[in-house]
């Protein structure tokens, strides 16, 4: 799922939507207004039934009371006042296509309003929900979708051990290719350094992902990891086991997709700050500049590369941590604490 950003949040109130925003989307050539919605449902399932990925804290939005006709006003009130959008994004902590997060009736009302207004629409599913029935159902009432697929990482140990997905690359690689098979464009999540995987191991591993992702998507999202709030991440880090990505990494990855042809986006949740992608904080807003002017346009000539001496770090940390188990700490986080402190005493 996208970040949520500042604007129209409203605390657990199962009467409104986590937040809406607008934001401008890269699409047939030309920037269009998308409109975004973050719904607040039960839940993921697959959190409540088995804890749900290792890097997600989504679901801390959610409300087990919340009923299907507040689901229905929050869509309702965010949709009125996004106003006219050629791109709607619908969000969930889970899945669109899950009934027990939105319940069919609700599904339809909102494909309808999509329908009748001439507007492209984006959700997210997981691959169990991505059934005959379920394509069948949704494209009968609104053809013009985009669907998106969070694969992750293209290794089924990683899958399993780093982000705890609850399903395998054969799982993802069946959905979409059903959706393929009917038409329907994808979108594919790529997380760039799930935890216990090296700086190195990571950006591999994300290379490898978005370059299995290219069989069937339109789009391939690359998605840093960020450390939310009561996430096993969350407790890595706490625990200086765990350091977000390098912007550097971020940048390579992005380079890297130009080859599979396709629509590459890269918004970094937190980026700059210590929970999110960054690099000493010198450079990370050029990167960043880059990354969002890059996402809006598909000109690779936008994306920043700044002259900085933190780039030999992040090379030379690249090669060390070849030499150990696991990603080494945020370093620069641990000076930082440990001078902050200093000074208070």
């Amino acid at each position: 799922m996208t970040s949520k950003k500042p604007g129209h949040w409203r605390k657990n109130d199962r009467l409104s939507s986590v937040t809406f925003w607008k934001e401008k989307e890269f699409f047939k050539g030309k920037q269009i207004d998308a409109g975004v919605v973050i719904i607040r449902t039960c839940g993921c399932s697959y959190f409540n039934s088995l804890g749900g990925c290792s890097m997600c804290g989504f679901n801390l939005d959610s409300r087990s009371d919340t009923t299907p006709e507040q689901v229905l006003n929050q869509f309702e009130t965010a949709a009125n006042e996004l106003g006219d959008v050629q791109l709607l994004k619908v969000y969930t902590s889970g899945s669109f296509l899950d009934e027990r997060e939105i319940p069919r009736a609700v599904a339809s009302k909102i494909l309808n309003h999509c329908k009748d207004r001439g507007i492209r629409l984006l959700f997210e599913s997981r691959p169990e929900y991505v059934t005959e029935e379920n394509v069948e159902r949704v494209q009968g009432a609104h053809d013009n979708l985009q669907v998106a697929l969070g694969l992750e990482s293209s290794n089924d140990r990683i899958l399993e051990y780093s982000i705890n997905k609850g399903f395998s690359v054969r799982d993802y690689d069946r959905a979409a290719g059903l959706m393929h098979e009917r038409g329907i464009p994808i979108r594919t999540y790529v997380l760039l350094k799930p935890p216990y995987l090296t700086e190195s191991e990571a950006l591999n591993d994300a290379i490898s992902t978005a370059t299995h992702a290219a069989t069937y998507s339109e789009a391939i999202s690359i998605n840093p990891v960020n450390v939310q709030r009561g996430t096993l991440v969350e407790r890595l880090w706490r625990n200086w086991s765990y350091r977000p990505p390098w912007l550097w990494s971020v940048l390579g990855l992005v380079r890297s997709a130009k080859e599979l042809d396709r629509h590459i986006l890269c918004d970094p949740v937190g980026g700059g700050r210590e929970r999110g992608s960054h690099n000493c904080g010198q450079c990370d807003e050029a990167i960043l500049h880059g990354l969002k002017a890059f996402s809006t346009t598909q000109d690779y000539g936008k994306l920043g590369s700044p002259q900085c001496s933190c780039n030999e770090t992040w090379r030379a940390l690249m090669d060390i941590e070849e030499l150990v188990i696991g990603g080494t700490c945020d370093l620069q986080r641990f000076f930082t604490r440990r001078d902050q402190r200093s000074k208070m005493h």
